[in-house]
């Protein structure tokens, strides 16, 4: 699909231009009026971000931006990636050619080897950008654009409207590259393993079954369009218009695209390997390396991250035959998990029952946090049940950031497709990780924190994200939480399920363990019911590396508040140390090291 560009396209890169021009004019620091350095920096970073925001109507949407493009999808051909690095390592030149580092202030300096990490980051995996799969499970448009459409597209206004319809007929020609795209990969065996192809196909069908595909109820897409159209303040007339302008672009090109993927899905199934780590590529081992150091922030081995795995796991293992003790049990920790595993009342009766706990658990941390938190998020926080259509294969729970302008709030997801999978033990800690003081609060202070560079409001790294999601588990504790003894063993429970991907994830990809192999590690070591096991197995094969980073993230931020307590003392604050933390935003866990250093020698200053 030819890439659309815009007018402001071309105003965008002409400013993004107008910053080299200026800042690599000697004389004009000692002008009057001269643009600081910090200020042209960031005035650089505003610029390039407002460029690359151009080529992407999705990054924007998600931003709340609605503007001349919002009826398009954008380009998801491999030439658009590579056109994408290519600008990334451009823009990388001009800074190092326009600034120098050592004449910023200390928040431009981080600035500036943020964005060098960034592309350098980039720059190590673009390399391996074909080892990924376009579609599984876990990621993929067969689920990922109707998610986008019903959950980021919004309908307030006829020209919305108009866009939502204008991206149903263009969803064909947009799904169209993703098949090209996963054949050229597919030729080049990059397949996922054979079972994940039930569930995409599945996935796909949902998409299309119903009216006006099918018999029966409407479909997802069909359904969101007549509510979205149906709420507006328009004539009768034009709602009935639009609906159907929408269902024909639902039969003549969603529908089509649809029938051309499942068909692509079945094909590839009858040759898709039987083996589940990425070991089997021609280039797998320093596919993982690289995916390893990309997630975790770090130059840690497989080894080293299976060795500290297992010594974590018997960490914890110790704290919950505490708690086992505690309340009574006698046998072993194997047996208290298949006890938790078939206890009915470890369990909610319906999804309303779940959802209103998980909203009475947040909305008590709530209350809590300006014991422990100096700056506070403004955006509101919702909780929402993952939709019908992609329950079956979506993950056990998720977070989608809020818009910086207020438009739409932080979303916590969770997946009640099968209560069994959701043990009411881990309802708190995961209320904690995805809502408050995790996700939610950590990523609002990074969207709403609008004097540091665009490129970091919006960007992440996952040892910090997920490093901090699960930091925030154990904080809920020392903030009044899990005074059940069976929450408090399931937040161990949860932390014991992040110990345990450290070696499941290496064992899957460098160790070339089998499926059935780390699912029959989890049964052993985890009180994890199996349906809740076999997913979570699912999703590291096909996602290599990004589990490990939770666990890392958060031994990093624990290694560093310990330093801070110890070094403080009587002065340590809680407030300050995680204003410290989430201040920069996201950031390389070395990075994160640096600051939290510079944090305690400033107190100590002040003392």
């Amino acid at each position: 699909m030819k890439r659309i560009l815009l007018l402001s396209t071309a105003g965008a890169l002409a400013a993004f231009a107008s910053v080299t021009v200026q800042s690599q004019t000697p004389a004009a620091s000692s002008e009057a009026g001269a643009v600081s350095a910090d200020a042209a920096l960031a005035e650089f970073f505003e610029a390039y971000d407002q460029a690359e925001l151009e080529f992407s109507p999705l990054t924007k949407a998600f931003r709340g931006i609605r503007d001349e493009d919002y009826g398009t999808w954008g380009d998801f051909s491999d030439a658009d990636a590579v056109a994408e690095q290519e600008r990334r390592i451009a823009a990388l030149d001009r800074m190092h050619a326009q600034f120098a580092e050592a004449g910023l202030s200390p928040d431009s300096r981080l600035s500036y080897r943020l964005f060098e990490r960034v592309a350098e980051r980039s720059s190590a995996a673009f390399e391996f950008r074909r080892n990924g799969y376009v579609f599984d499970q876990m990621n993929g448009a067969q689920s990922g654009l109707p998610a986008f459409l019903i959950n980021i597209h919004r309908v307030s206004n006829m020209e919305e409207a108009e866009a939502y319809v204008s991206r149903l007929q263009g969803l064909g020609q947009a799904m169209d590259q993703l098949i090209i795209e996963a054949e050229a990969r597919e030729a080049n065996g990059v397949l996922p393993p054979d079972w994940v192809f039930p569930y995409i196909i599945s996935d796909a069908r949902n998409v299309i079954s119903g009216a006006p595909f099918t018999e029966g109820d409407d479909a997802p897409l069909y359904a969101d369009l007549q509510e979205k159209v149906n709420g507006l303040e328009i004539s009768d007339e034009a709602k009935a218009d639009l609906i159907a302008r929408g269902r024909a672009a639902l039969l003549e090109s969603v529908g089509p695209a649809y029938e051309r993927l499942i068909a692509m899905f079945e094909r590839q199934q009858a040759g898709a390997p039987e083996q589940d780590g990425i070991w089997r590529f021609a280039n797998g081992a320093d596919y993982y390396a690289e995916r390893l150091r990309y997630y975790t922030t770090t130059d840690l081995t497989a080894d080293e991250i299976h060795r500290i795995g297992l010594e974590q796991v018997a960490r914890i293992h110790g704290e919950m035959r505490a708690i086992m003790a505690q309340v009574g049990f006698e046998g072993t920790l194997q047996e208290f998990f298949v006890h938790l595993r078939n206890n009915d009342d470890m369990f909610h009766t319906s999804r309303e029952n779940y959802l209103a706990e998980a909203n009475a658990v947040i909305a008590a941390m709530r209350e809590r946090l300006p014991e422990f938190f100096g700056t506070l998020p403004r955006a509101d926080l919702v909780v929402r049940p993952v939709e019908a259509f992609r329950e079956q294969s979506a993950g056990k729970a998720f977070y989608n950031a809020p818009t910086p302008d207020g438009s739409r709030p932080g979303i916590y997801y969770v997946n009640l497709y099968n209560l069994r999978d959701m043990s009411r033990t881990e309802l708190e800690a995961l209320a904690y990780h995805e809502g408050v003081p995790g996700h939610h609060l950590q990523r609002s202070l990074q969207v709403e924190g609008g004097e540091i560079p665009t490129f970091r409001r919006f960007g992440g790294f996952t040892a910090y994200n997920e490093g901090w999601g699960l930091y925030a588990e154990e904080l809920g504790k020392e903030m009044g939480g899990y005074t059940d003894p069976y929450s408090d063993f399931g937040r161990l429970g949860m932390e014991l399920w992040r110990a345990a991907r450290l070696v499941v994830d290496t064992g899957i990809h460098h160790m070339r363990w089998s499926r059935e192999e780390a699912i029959a590690y989890l049964q052993e070591n985890t009180p994890n019911p199996e349906g809740d096991i076999r997913r979570a197995i699912e999703r590291y094969i096909v996602y290599p590396g990004q589990a490990t980073a939770y666990m890392i993230g958060k031994l990093k931020i624990m290694e560093l508040r310990q330093r801070a307590m110890d070094t403080l003392g009587e002065d340590f604050d809680y407030r300050g140390f995680h204003d410290a933390v989430l201040a920069p935003g996201p950031v390389p866990l070395d990075i994160l090291e640096t600051q939290v250093d510079a944090w305690i020698a400033s107190v100590q200053a002040e003392g």
